[in-house]
């Protein structure tokens, strides 16, 4: 079987650069990373064929690598499971991946610690890999923190200016709030259900005490949100646009911030069991996808524009999971990875063309200097819109929409008005950055590395919504009948007044942005405002975490710098060091000395003998 291979291809890559120590020259170090990702996609490609056709396809394939622990009736194992919603996942995290480590091989190629970066690139996607194929919360948790500790890492990856080792603390902080709740949770559910394995909680996890079982949700939520950047959890986000384009595309945008989504769908059998969760989990993402869009409205920095993006989007996925609407979280998970990786690459090769740049009020004119980045990131920016029949970011949102209504006519109105002004953020960068005149001029092109990744998922940002449609455009089920065995059948549709309410505010959105930023004699420029000074500062949560947690730590240990346990170590230091200075005394270097201590010392050893 090929599946632990999947898992050890950027494994393999990673130790071998991390041996090497940076030693190889950039063309090998790239290529080791094309042919390790490469190879890595091929066995997931193959795996996923193999088991669909296999006649295991309806169920699981288990593969047990190695026993890891047995304690009394407690057992652990490093074991992989491939199911449906695993395979998914695993196609996601390999294929994706590998288009965006193609890209970053052009776009990192004159960087000098290019090979330290692809240490934490293919460790972090081994350790993606693990985190969704491992058939239990402990290899889940083993894969969980090893793309914490690599986003760390490649946040502060140019950690020579201090704002991005600082923007690498805080997501670090941050997110171990949610690794806390998380292993807090994951042992709750140990002691109630005896095991971690993710099968036998499902099966067993009805059978627990109703509040032990709602709290460990809760906990698991937790975890989840912290991972997915979402409120009150998301300040790290934003932050974390300090690190390399590329990672921002695979990291912030495809893999790692839906790892939370991952968790909680496969966890939706207990899910179902604690609807307190559930609603708390819409709750929070109906909140996150308004404030994060309001967020994105007013900010200049085009990275940060396509941060709170991702905020918003995530909070979508947790809406549908708080509605129990499991196949459209998974699917917009699904074509989400595919237009904001394209987004994130199409800003990436904007930024090194206008001299690392990054205003966007500080470009225009460029769709006639790059007009296939400007189709790439167009087909980004109208899929993330969710322009109607044209792009994957339609169909997905709409089925959210849909279940959203289901669950209360207040979140299907507030996630459409989200939808409204997800349209206007981005169109607004796009009628600023490609439209009116020249404010900067690019220059170079964009090879072939990272043109090819681009049109790839520039296909897939269109026509990647195709394979689920809803029954009044065409019959077309097929991602919810491949995650149905997992997930349960897909939920009865709607009348069509809603799909076609939902089809006219993303073009109503657009025509707005026109209309407010289209080219005009003037060049355009950011609006200014106590108001817009809050939003642009993501609400202000930044400054009231501050107030709340920072100053009063730093109050307390300024208060307690001299307490009692530091009394303690500095007589601890203070006998240590007198007790080496009284010993060194008896080195005096004079012969006679050492020889009337041997004699002493013989004399008491006799006394002692006698």
């Amino acid at each position: 079987m090929l599946l632990p291979l999947v898992i050890f291809c950027p494994l393999a890559v990673s130790i071998i650069l991390m041996l090497t120590g940076g030693k190889l020259p950039a063309r090998a170090t790239t290529l080791l990373v094309g042919a390790g990702m490469g190879l890595c996609a091929l066995f997931a490609v193959i795996s996923a064929y193999s088991f669909l056709s296999g006649p295991e396809s309806l169920g699981s394939l288990h593969v047990v690598l190695w026993n890891w622990m047995n304690v009394g009736s407690f057992n652990a194992q490093i074991a992989l499971t491939l199911d449906r919603l695993s395979l998914v996942m695993m196609l996601v995290v390999s294929c994706v991946g590998f288009l965006i480590l193609v890209y970053a091989c052009a776009y990192m190629y004159d960087d000098e610690d290019i090979a330290r970066f692809f240490t934490y690139m293919t460790l972090f996607v081994a350790s993606m890999l693990l985190l969704v194929l491992a058939s239990d919360l402990l290899g889940v948790f083993i894969g969980w923190e090893g793309v914490g500790l690599c986003s760390y890492l490649l946040i502060g990856f140019w950690y020579g200016e201090q704002a991005n080792a600082i923007a690498a603390r805080k997501a670090f902080v941050v997110t171990r709030v949610g690794d806390a709740l998380f292993l807090l949770g994951m042992l709750l559910m140990a002691t109630a259900v005896g095991s971690l394995d993710i099968p036998t909680l499902l099966a067993l996890g009805p059978h627990a005490a109703p509040r032990t079982l709602t709290l460990g949700m809760f906990l698991l939520l937790g975890g989840a949100m912290a991972k997915s950047a979402q409120v009150p959890l998301q300040t790290w986000l934003p932050d974390a646009m300090a690190g390399p384009t590329p990672v921002s595309a695979l990291i912030h945008a495809a893999t790692m911030v839906t790892a939370g989504v991952y968790l909680l769908a496969r966890l939706h059998g207990l899910f179902v069991l604690t609807p307190l969760a559930m609603f708390a989990c819409a709750i929070v993402g109906f909140v996150t996808i308004l404030l994060a869009a309001g967020s994105a409205l007013v900010q200049t920095d085009i990275k940060r524009i396509l941060a709170y993006s991702t905020m918003s989007q995530l909070g979508y996925m947790y809406l549908a999971l708080g509605c129990g609407a499991w196949h459209a979280a998974m699917f917009h998970l699904v074509t989400h990875a595919f237009f904001k990786a394209l987004l994130f690459m199409a800003a990436g090769s904007i930024i090194l063309r206008v001299h690392h740049e990054q205003d966007i009020f500080k470009m225009g004119g460029l769709r006639k200097d790059m007009p296939w980045v400007f189709a790439a990131f167009l087909a980004g920016s109208a899929a993330l819109a969710g322009l109607p029949l044209i792009t994957a970011g339609y169909f997905s949102k709409e089925l959210i929409l849909g279940s959203a209504y289901d669950l209360s006519p207040i979140f299907w109105a507030g996630a459409l008005f989200g939808a409204f002004l997800t349209s206007i953020y981005i169109f607004r960068c796009v009628f600023i950055v490609f439209w009116g005149g020249h404010r900067t001029h690019a220059h170079g092109k964009s090879g072939l590395a990272m043109a090819l990744p681009m049109a790839i998922l520039s296909v897939l940002a269109i026509g990647g919504g195709w394979m689920e449609m809803p029954d009044a455009i065409a019959n077309v089920h097929i991602f919810s009948n491949l995650l149905s065995p997992v997930l349960g059948a897909l939920p009865e549709e709607h009348n069509t007044s809603l799909l076609i309410l939902g089809s006219l505010v993303p073009i109503a959105g657009v025509t707005i942005a026109w209309t407010l930023w289209r080219p005009k004699g003037q060049a355009p420029v950011a609006a200014q405002s106590p108001a817009i000074s809050t939003l642009r500062a993501d609400w202000g949560f930044d400054t009231l975490y501050d107030w709340v947690f920072v100053r009063p730590f730093m109050v307390l240990a300024h208060l307690n710098r001299r307490d009692f346990i530091d009394r303690f170590y500095d007589l601890v230091a203070a006998l240590t060091q007198g007790s080496g200075n009284a010993v060194a005394k008896l080195q005096s270097g004079q012969v006679r000395r050492y020889a009337g201590w041997i004699a002493a010392g013989t004399v008491a050893a006799l006394c002692l003998a006698v």
